[in-house]
């Protein structure tokens, strides 16, 4: 069955995609509310992974509720914290209830969270995982086992079009792309002129490209991006210009320019669609998404 996020990939629309954090805990309640104000109009909800190393509630239970709530799932899966076993029974498990769309991704550090002490696994990689994906379409599993019942994912992974030297991402792109990727969700851009660039070369490859847009909420936030994140640049300008905001209007500021970026993005057919990031401000998705013009 082809995805309703996958039709949306193939149709030529401008694809919008956003970020739903599930909680550090049983109760549900905020991660229903974002859902709720993000199902009808977003083509797609990214449920996040122990984002940063971060122990939260599993992104698969997560993706679960986005199903049940009626909107589209697409189910980040690291390869951190599990082994190929793991990782493929989680892939049944997915398909079997519905959930079609994967966001593959290796994983940050376990040394970045709050548990330090936890042993990562990082049997596989990105591109592996993906691979494991399209060998278990074809029903068999790594280890050349039939599957009774085979799996169907409309499956992506990341780039980081900002990273200094780009060449190695380069490389992991290509590999991502032979390994299966349909399509492929960016970090976060602020460099747009850079961007285009990227995207010249990347138009070379079938593959859909959705540019990555954190929210910027403070200009020290902005700067701690930039010490602390790799392959993010936010350019002194935008810094400069989430300074000037008045006291108390920094996130308006922040929305203000997050709906430009995307309004040039779009205007400029730069790429397929955005994937905005509003890490615990999702609540903002839909202003964001007015100002720009996509609703």
């Amino acid at each position: 069955m082809v995805s309703a996020f996958k039709k949306a990939l193939q149709s030529g629309k401008f694809v919008v995609t956003s970020e739903v954090g599930p909680p550090k805990g049983t109760n549900l309640d905020k991660l229903k509310h974002h859902i709720e104000l993000l199902r009808d109009k977003v083509d797609g909800m990214n449920v996040t992974d122990h984002q940063s190393s971060v122990m939260r509630y599993p992104s698969l239970g997560g993706a679960l509720l986005v199903k049940e709530m009626g909107g589209e799932p697409i189910l980040q899966m690291t390869c951190r914290d599990r082994n190929r076993l793991a990782l493929q029974a989680d892939l049944l498990f997915a398909h079997s209830r519905g959930i079609n769309n994967i966001l593959c991704l290796t994983g940050d550090s376990a040394v970045l969270g709050d548990h330090k002490e936890a042993k990562e696994v990082f049997d596989l990689e990105s591109a592996q995982l993906l691979a494991t994906v399209r060998m278990m379409e074809k029903g068999k599993d790594l280890a050349g086992n039939a599957l009774d019942g085979a799996i169907s994912f409309c499956a992506g992974a990341i780039v980081t079009p900002e990273a200094n030297p780009i060449e190695p991402q380069l490389i992991k792109f290509e590999k991502k792309i032979d390994a299966g990727a349909e399509f492929i969700q960016t970090q976060a851009v602020y460099d747009l002129d850079n961007f285009k660039s990227f995207m010249e070369y990347a138009r070379e490859f079938p593959v859909k490209i959705l540019a990555g847009i954190i929210l910027l909420t403070s200009a020290p936030m902005a700067r701690f991006m930039n010490k602390n994140v790799a392959g993010v640049r936010v350019p002194q300008e935008l810094i400069d210009e989430m300074a000037s905001a008045p006291k108390g209007r920094a996130l308006q500021k922040g929305i203000e320019i997050t709906a430009r970026m995307i309004r040039r993005i779009r205007e400029e057919k730069m790429c397929d669609g955005v994937h905005i990031m509003a890490i615990g401000k999702e609540e903002v998705v839909p202003e964001i998404m007015s100002a720009a013009g996509l609703i």
